[in-house]
C-alpha cells in the first residue's frame, strides 16, 4: 500500500465526527479503549466491541458521564464467532442505526514468541481466528450497512512485523502480513466501485500491555501513550478525508 503520514498541522475539530456511527474492536482496553473515547468525544456515537464486558462497560460509562453519545456495547469473542451472532449483530445495527460509517479493527491478540518449529499450533490457530479471519468476517458481514454510508471508513491494524515478518514473532507476525494484503485487495476492489475508504495504521512503539507481554524488559515510561495516535485514527475517520488505500506509520 502507498505510504502515507498525518498531515503536518492537522488539527480535527470538535464536531468531527458529529452523526458518525464507528464501531471498534477491542474498545475495552488500550488503544482500542483510547481512540474510541476520543471518536465519543468528537461527536460520533461508538459501538464498542469487544470479549470483556466489564471493560466495555467501563468505557460506556465514561463516555455516558461525559454526556456524550450514547454508545452500544457489542460483548463478542473474536475467536468463536458464529453466523446466527453475526446476523444478529447486523441486524440490531441495522434497526437501531440504520447504517456504519466507520469500522476500526483494533483487536489483537500476541500468541507465542517462539521459533516455529516450537510453536503451539493451537495457539498459532486462535491467533490467525483472533487477528486476521474475525477481521475477514466481521468486515464481510457489515459491508451492507458500510455501503450504506455516504462516505465510510474502514481501518486495519498492523504492526512493524506485518509490513516484514520477523523471526520468532510467528502467527502474530503472519496474522498482521495477513492483514496488510487484506488491506491491499480491499483498496484495490472498493477504488472505483465503492464510497468505502481502507486504509491500514501501524501504530508502533506503543505503551500497551500487549506491548509489555512482548517486550517485558522495556521501559515503558520510553515509549508514546495511546493518546499520542488519536489525532491519526480522527484523520482516518474524518468523512472528508480521501486517503485510501494507504498505509500510515506512527
Amino acid at each position: 500500500m502507498k505510504a502515507k503520514e498525518l498531515p503536518e498541522g492537522f488539527a480535527p475539530a470538535s464536531d468531527l465526527l458529529e452523526g458518525r456511527i464507528i464501531l471498534v474492536t477491542g474498545a475495552g482496553s488500550g488503544i482500542g479503549r483510547t481512540v474510541a473515547l476520543a471518536y465519543a468525544q468528537h461527536g460520533a456515537t461508538v459501538l464498542l466491541l469487544g470479549r470483556t464486558v466489564s471493560g466495555l462497560e467501563t468505557v460506556y460509562d465514561e463516555i455516558v458521564k461525559a454526556s456524550l453519545p450514547e454508545p452500544g456495547i457489542i460483548p463478542l469473542d473474536l475467536g468463536k464467532l458464529e453466523p446466527a451472532t453475526l446476523d444478529q449483530i447486523s441486524e440490531v445495527i441495522t434497526q437501531r442505526y440504520g447504517r456504519l460509517d466507520g469500522l476500526l479493527h483494533n483487536a489483537g491478540m500476541l500468541g507465542d514468541r517462539v521459533p516455529f518449529e516450537s510453536c503451539d499450533l493451537n495457539v498459532w490457530q486462535k491467533v490467525m481466528d483472533v487477528n486476521y479471519t474475525a477481521v475477514v468476517i466481521l468486515t464481510r458481514y457489515l459491508m451492507d450497512l458500510l455501503k450504506t454510508s455516504d462516505n465510510a471508513s474502514v481501518v486495519l491494524t498492523s504492526s512493524g512485523v506485518g509490513a516484514r515478518p520477523r523471526a520468532y514473532w510467528g502467527s502474530y507476525a503472519v496474522s498482521k502480513y495477513a492483514i496488510e494484503g487484506l488491506a491491499e485487495l480491499l483498496a484495490d476492489e472498493f477504488e472505483n466501485t465503492s464510497r468505502i475508504r481502507v486504509n491500514v495504521i501501524n501504530p508502533g512503539a506503543t505503551r500497551t500491555p500487549m506491548r509489555a507481554a512482548a517486550y517485558p524488559n522495556e521501559d515503558p515510561r520510553e515509549l508514546k501513550t495511546a493518546d499520542a495516535l488519536v489525532p491519526l485514527y480522527l484523520y482516518l475517520m474524518d468523512p472528508k478525508l480521501a486517503a485510501h488505500g494507504c498505509r500510515f506509520t506512527f
